[in-house]
């Protein structure tokens, strides 16, 4: 349960705007259990607002991405993100970061020493692997050099106090598994327990076996936002009718430590640049916004709110407050759809405690 930057700041959040918001979380949602505040993606670049092919990006002498003073002043003087993490920590909150798979083309381009070993950025890079959807970085070999490089990058963020990482670019669009496995095992060195999440969907549910042994949590969807069918401008973005079959399909592989992710959620006001979009006060409806908490706690997905702290309205709060709503969330098992149709749809679990049965009634239409 946490917050996720990228729903109201896109690429550009300031490390102001992230205190004001990590400030929200601490005093208003962290007594019910809201705890992450995740730095989402475009932290080590100087100049987010470009567009892309254009970005100027920020790594240290290994090749590996820092943030941007400029943006993040508390990481002058090689500090890194070690001051803003203590600071977090300070709150009693848990510090994370979004990264995107590989190792930067910049990193490539200068041949960068890899920190910790005797190889070199093009021996960790397969410059045939972009993402396909993102060119910053090329993808890492399954080879020693390419271990050594996320074993580098994984060092570097222990030693800021990271408490969780999201990967983009790994669980599907494509699925990454050896990637996975490299990045998982370099968390692992360092120590810390640090959470892995693993982004976007659908990650394939074939593949729940090794997902569960990698990682804490991966996205069963494409992004996720504030729309319920199909929306113009939104062509890759899940909406939340079509939610429901996806999470029914994944429901009954829910394990306590390897959580199917249904997405943050854009609730509240997202903006002022948010991810998608302009800025706006969420699209959903308050009978969608209530229909969205209730589906995600049925199936205990992770509960990520996107939308901006500092603007929480009182009927939103109240959402992200329920103690009823979060206790089937955080605590109930044998959570299922017992009938998923076009117009309908019907939930059940149990409440461990008193072995009483939640039921949750959808209506679809």
């Amino acid at each position: 349960m946490g917050w996720n930057s990228w729903d109201s700041y896109g690429l550009t959040i300031a490390e102001s705007e992230f205190r004001d918001n990590a400030q929200v979380l601490a005093s208003k949602l962290k007594p019910f259990g809201w705890t992450y505040a995740v730095v989402d993606e475009g932290w080590y670049l100087a100049n987010p607002a470009a567009k892309p092919g254009q970005f100027r990006f920020l790594l240290d002498a290994n090749g590996r991405y820092i943030p941007s003073v400029d943006r993040f002043p508390s990481a002058a003087n090689n500090a890194g993100f070690r001051v803003l993490a203590d600071w977090v920590h300070a709150q009693g909150l848990q510090f994370g970061l979004h990264i995107v798979r590989g190792i930067p083309r910049q990193a490539v381009a200068a041949n960068a020493p890899i920190a910790g070993s005797s190889f070199h950025a093009t021996d960790a890079a397969d410059p045939s692997d972009a993402c396909p959807w993102n060119a910053d970085n090329y993808g890492v070999r399954d080879t020693p050099a390419g271990q050594a490089y996320y074993d580098s990058v994984a060092a570097l963020y222990a030693s800021w106090g990271v408490d969780f990482v999201k990967v983009d670019c790994i669980a599907s669009h494509p699925y990454k598994p050896s990637e996975i496995r490299m990045f998982s095992a370099a968390l692992r060195k360092t120590g810390r327990p640090i959470v892995l999440s693993l982004s976007p969907g659908p990650a394939p549910l074939d593949k729940v076996h090794e997902l569960r042994q990698y990682a804490q949590l991966w996205r069963i969807s494409d992004d996720f936002w504030d729309h319920w069918g199909p929306w113009p401008g939104f062509e890759f973005s899940q909406g939340l009718a079509a939610q429901f079959a996806t999470a029914a399909k994944w429901a009954p592989l829910v394990q306590p430590g390897a959580w199917p992710d249904a997405d943050m959620f854009p609730l509240g006001r997202l903006g002022p640049r948010p991810g998608a979009g302009p800025p706006r006060q969420t699209r959903f409806t308050l009978d969608e916004q209530r229909t969205l908490l209730t589906l995600w706690s049925m199936l205990r997905s992770p509960l990520i709110m996107g939308g901006n702290l500092t603007a929480l309205d009182d009927a939103t709060l109240a959402l992200l407050t329920n103690p009823e709503v979060l206790a089937v969330d955080q605590r109930s098992t044998s959570n299922r759809a017992v009938l998923t149709a076009p117009d309908r749809a019907l939930w059940t679990a149990r409440d461990p405690a008193t072995g009483d049965v939640y039921i949750a009634a959808f209506n679809l239409s």
